[in-house]
C-alpha cells in the first residue's frame, strides 16, 4: 500500500489532529500552511496543548482565517497570554487563497483544518483540507469497509 500524502513521517512533530475530519468529509485536495501566532500560543503548543476539531477555515477581504479553534493559555505567561478561541491569520499565497475561495463558493465546499504540526525547521504548520461534507449511506460505507479490513486482516493473521 503506497504511504498517504499527508503521512506521519513526512510531518514533523504533530501537535493537534482533527481525526473525525476524515470520516465526516470526502477531502478533495490539502495545502501546507502557515500560522500567525503568538508567542505564548507556540509554548502551548510546544507542550501538545491544542484542539481543531470543531474549527473551520474562512476567506474575509482577501485573508484566511482559522476559526475556533483552541490552543490553552499558556500557563507561565500570566498577563501576556493570548485569547484561547481567538481567530488566527493563515498564511497562504494570494492565488492560494482565491482558489480555495473559489472551490468554498461555486462547489459548496467546506476549508476544514486536519493537523497542527512542526516542521523540520521548528514552525508551526496547518494541513487545511478542501473537503466536500459525506452523506449518512456515504459515512456508512466508510463503516463497512473499515470493519472489513480488519475483519479481513484478523482472518489472515489467525490463517497463517
Amino acid at each position: 500500500m503506497a504511504p498517504r500524502k499527508d503521512d506521519k513521517s513526512q510531518h514533523g512533530k504533530v501537535v493537534a489532529e482533527n481525526r473525525k475530519a476524515r470520516f465526516n468529509y470526502e477531502i478533495v485536495d490539502t495545502i501546507e500552511a502557515g500560522l500567525v501566532l503568538a508567542g505564548t500560543e507556540v509554548k502551548s503548543l510546544r507542550e501538545g496543548k491544542a484542539n481543531i476539531a470543531e474549527s473551520y477555515a474562512n476567506e474575509e477581504g482577501g485573508e484566511m482565517w482559522l476559526i475556533n479553534s483552541y490552543v490553552p493559555e499558556y500557563l507561565q505567561a500570566n498577563r501576556f497570554n493570548h485569547e484561547p478561541r481567538r481567530r488566527r491569520k493563515i498564511l497562504l499565497k494570494a492565488r492560494e487563497i482565491a482558489r480555495l475561495a473559489q472551490g468554498v463558493q461555486r462547489d459548496g465546499m467546506t476549508l476544514v483544518p486536519l493537523k497542527i504540526y512542526f516542521n523540520d525547521k521548528g514552525r508551526a504548520k496547518l494541513l487545511l483540507a478542501l473537503a466536500r461534507g459525506k452523506k449518512l449511506h456515504d459515512k456508512r460505507q466508510t463503516q463497512k469497509e473499515r470493519d472489513w479490513n480488519r475483519d479481513k486482516s484478523r482472518l489472515l493473521r489467525d490463517r497463517g
